[in-house]
């Protein structure tokens, strides 16, 4: 691991602890911080990779392979924002830590996210006293397309229970970055 990568890692960090705080306060997390980040990673790369290696050829590979980082980890969260499961600065906030971190690194903050998000869902819903219903309402909504559209059971919007993802995208992404840490 070079010094560049450990920069690169503390850069996710730092973002995704902003947009975790952000979120955790508002609901929200804000395009500044995950287009800007998004904007800056391939072009961060590309100067880091032109300052290391000296060639035009490496700049423009570390530029593609930071874009593809945002491309392949921003792919589940984006279908999951199709099917309405979560919301669009989740997205773009897992696409900037895979812009950022590359694909690999990308992928297991990504799958610690996940984790650590599905941890919390249960343990508050079983809190709360909604587990059950919660599984059940997350059956249907699996189900549902697969039975005749007579024998669907709609489930409702206010059936439904959310949690803001963007603190255990923050602890995904320190959980990746302290597995791939290693003293210089």
């Amino acid at each position: 691991m070079s010094i560049a990568d450990l920069y690169f890692m503390i850069a996710a960090a730092i973002v995704a602890g902003v947009a975790a705080w952000t979120d955790y306060r508002t609901g929200h997390i804000p395009n500044w911080l995950t287009l800007g980040a998004l904007a800056v990673a391939p072009v961060a790369h590309f100067a880091v990779k032109f300052a290391t290696t000296g060639s035009l050829d490496e700049a423009i590979v570390g530029a593609g392979f930071s874009l593809i980082g945002a491309c392949v980890v921003g792919l589940v969260p984006v279908v999951l924002y199709r099917m309405g499961g979560t919301y669009g600065g989740d997205v773009k906030l897992l696409a900037a830590i895979g812009a950022i971190c590359g694909t690999r690194l990308g992928i297991e903050a990504e799958l610690f996210a996940f984790i650590v998000g599905s941890a919390f869902a249960l343990g508050r819903l079983a809190y709360q006293g909604k587990l059950l219903r919660t599984l059940g309402n997350a059956f249907r909504l699996v189900f549902n397309p697969l039975l005749p559209k007579d024998k669907r059971v709609e489930v409702l919007p206010e059936m439904m229970t959310e949690i803001r993802f963007g603190p255990a995208i923050f602890v995904g992404v320190v959980g990746a970055v302290f597995m791939q840490w290693r003293p210089m």
